[in-house]
């Protein structure tokens, strides 16, 4: 079986991982993940995503950005999110949890959930939030790390190949 490894991305490693993050944002919007992109959506649009919206979050230090690599590509990443208003210093967001589509079900969300979680607690955060397309698949992963259902808003998001709007489920995580 092949190992993953996993890492924080620092300002040093972003350049040399953006054609795997776009390739792994394409799939999942490709393959219909409900992460603010409609089709239709190109790598491109995927690669100025992350160069233009993630990087310059990462390198200000105010985004931690997660991957997960098998045989040195990255297949799995997240973003926890501390650039938050000084009333809630105390608490962090997760965003884009994504693993392309040919490696799921390796636990790979799960360790990237798990890597978030830890650094939120050395950056002594107490609460962790995040937002998710109800019914989705990720939801019930939450709720097994422990994330509590915060409320459900209807008709919040499009979906990513139809014009029919989703709900979102906001959840959230206290950290001990």
């Amino acid at each position: 079986m092949t190992s993953i490894t996993y890492e924080k991305l620092s300002e040093e490693t972003l350049d040399a991982a953006l054609e795997d993050l776009a390739e792994i944002l394409f799939a999942c919007v490709k393959s219909g993940a409900s992460v603010s992109f409609v089709q239709p959506f190109d790598k491109e649009q995927a690669s100025d995503f992350w160069r233009e919206k993630v990087f310059p979050k990462v390198r200000e230090d105010n985004t931690a950005l997660f991957a997960a690599r098998i045989e040195g590509r990255v297949v799995g990443t997240v973003q926890m999110n501390c650039d938050l208003p000084p009333n809630q210093a105390h608490r962090c967001e997760v965003a884009k949890l994504l693993v392309h589509p040919h490696f799921r079900k390796r636990g790979i969300a799960t360790t990237l959930m798990e890597m978030l979680e830890e650094e939120a607690r050395r950056l002594e955060k107490s609460l962790i939030t995040l937002d998710t397309r109800s019914g989705d698949q990720a939801e019930p992963l939450y709720i097994l790390l422990d994330y509590k259902i915060g409320g459900r808003i209807p008709n919040f998001a499009r979906a990513t190949d139809s014009e029919r709007l989703d709900s979102t489920t906001y959840m959230y995580k206290i950290l001990r």
